[in-house]
Order: C-alpha cells, then sequence, then structure tokens
C-alpha cells in the first residue's frame, strides 16, 4: 500500500501540480486548503508526511506545525512564498523537517518526501532492549528513542533525537553541518545548514546538565564530548 502525503495549500494549482508529481512516484496523495481543517485531518488521518504552506486561511502554517508538533513526529515540509531566513527558522523551531521556498521545483519537492521517508523507515523498531550508549550522565536507548540526563527523561523532538544519537555514536568526531544534514536528513539542503544549528540550540537547551557538550568547531561543524 502507497505511503499517503497530506498536501496543505490555500493555491489549488499549487496542490494539483504537487498532486501529479507524488502520485506519479507512487504516493496517495490528500489535500485541504484550510488550515484548521488540515489540523483536524492530520491528526485524525495520521498520513506519512505532510506538506504545508505557511500562508493559510483559518489557521496558518506555523500555528497547525505547532499544534501538530503538540501531538504528533509526522514529517513536515513547509512551503513559503517568502524568502526571509526567519521564515524558515520560525519554522524549523516549531518543528518542521524542511522547507521549500515557492515557486517549487516539483520534482525537487518529490525527492526531499523520499529523503524524509526513506529516513523515518529506516530507524530501528522497538525490540529487544540494547545496551544504552552512555556518556557522562547522558544515556541514550536507540532501540526506544529515548535519551535520559541524570536518569531524568529528556522530551526531544524526532529530529533532535535522530541528532543527539548520530553525535553520541561518534563521541570527539567533528560532523560538518552537511554531513550531518546527511546522517540525521538524509539529503543536501542545497547549501541550506541552518537548520543543524536550530536543532543544536534546541539541544544544548533541553539537555542542560549534561556532562558532556555539544561543541563548535568554529568553520567546521559540531562534535559531543565530556566538557
Amino acid at each position: 500500500m502507497s505511503e499517503t502525503i497530506f498536501l496543505v495549500d490555500d493555491e489549488q494549482h499549487i496542490i494539483d501540480l504537487a498532486k501529479m508529481y507524488l502520485e506519479q512516484a507512487n504516493y496517495t496523495v490528500t489535500s485541504t486548503t484550510d488550515g484548521q481543517i488540515a489540523l483536524a485531518r492530520i491528526l485524525a488521518e495520521k498520513p506519512a508526511l505532510v506538506v504545508l504552506d505557511l500562508m493559510l486561511p483559518g489557521l496558518d502554517g506555523w500555528e497547525v506545525c505547532r499544534r501538530v508538533r503538540a501531538q504528533s513526529d509526522v514529517p513536515i515540509i513547509m512551503l513559503t512564498a517568502r524568502t526571509e531566513d526567519v521564515d524558515r527558522i520560525v519554522g524549523l523551531e516549531l518543528g518542521a523537517d524542511d522547507y521549500l521556498t515557492k515557486p517549487f521545483n516539483p520534482r525537487e519537492l518529490v525527492a526531499r518526501v523520499r529523503a524524509i521517508l526513506r529516513r523515518a523507515s529506516s530507524r530501528p523498531a522497538a525490540a529487544d532492549e540494547g545496551a544504552p550508549i552512555v556518556i557522562g550522565n547522558l544515556s541514550i536507548y536507540p532501540e526506544r528513542r529515548l535519551a535520559l540526563v541524570e536518569n531524568r527523561p529528556v522530551d526531544l523532538r524526532m529530529k533532535e533525537f535522530d541528532l543527539l544519537l548520530a553525535l553520541a555514536q561518534n563521541p570527539g568526531v567533528v560532523f560538518s553541518r552537511e554531513k550531518l544534514l546527511d546522517v540525521v536528513w538524509g539529503f543536501d539542503f542545497a547549501g541550506e545548514t541552518r537548520t543543524v544549528d536550530v536543532h543544536i540550540a534546541h539541544l544544548r537547551h533541553k539537555l542542560a546538565g549534561m556532562q558532556a557538550g555539544i561543541e563548535t568547531v568554529w568553520g567546521v561543524g559540531y562534535k559531543l564530548e565530556m566538557a
């Protein structure tokens, strides 16, 4: 059975174009043009991925994303007609997995969808509990997708956990932003690496009290090691 992609955009011609290319790629596509309706349907129908426009009637895309993220880790690609970095950063801070700026190439949209879903499907399913990754007072259980600091569970979003796991599996190794995009997101952001910085900032805040630290290696990237 094909995976379902939920399109949310107030411009019907954009929905029609994206739908055509996604269906050619063997995805099932559903859609709406209204933010309030989108929120209800995303939570009820549980699609594999959501393509979400920012400028919507009813609820805007930022608010839809924020409310969805409070209840679901469904991957979200945001669409914006604006080019300002602040729009992209706000979307990523609210939990979006990626963004495309209009006008976009529908083939690129399909490529992004494939990459995100491939990354999501490659995560190990919960199974027998393996030995945790332990660095100082940080413990990570990959199978359970659980991170603990001083035995305190840390509430991490999907990409935040994946980013932390990638760093913790290679303590002391410096990852460039581009490498982290490939490892965690599964594709290249075409030179846009600020999403890594946003997620690193979130991790540092949420992991307060961790004996290890996510260090910035200026001009290169990030590494995780004991402070």
